[in-house]
């Protein structure tokens, strides 16, 4: 089971979360194609190695944040309220 630092109420077992997929997603323009509104809201990436998801403490505050896990191992890097930006990501990504 992981646990998860939540930016209000600390350390709590995983269990008190729930995912909320993948996080930094630009929403487009109203007047897209409906190929281009699909995309948004069905097509995600999945990659191995650190990624940015969007957590909720459901079973707590109900605070929305974001957090830095690997796919492969599940290790957590890194947790930010939302609205911030990841610094491991930004040292990686350039």
């Amino acid at each position: 089971m992981l646990r998860i630092h939540c930016p209000w109420c600390g350390a709590r077992d995983e269990i008190e979360f729930r995912c909320g997929g993948e996080s930094h997603i630009e929403r487009p323009e109203p007047d897209v194609s409906d190929a281009t509104w699909a995309a948004y809201l069905f097509e995600r990436d999945n990659p191995r190695g650190a990624r940015a998801e969007r957590w909720v403490h459901s079973a707590g505050c109900r605070q929305w944040f974001n957090l830095v896990r690997d796919t492969v191992t599940h290790e957590i890097h890194e947790v930010y309220r939302m609205g911030s930006r990841s610094i491991r990501l930004e040292k990686t990504n350039g």
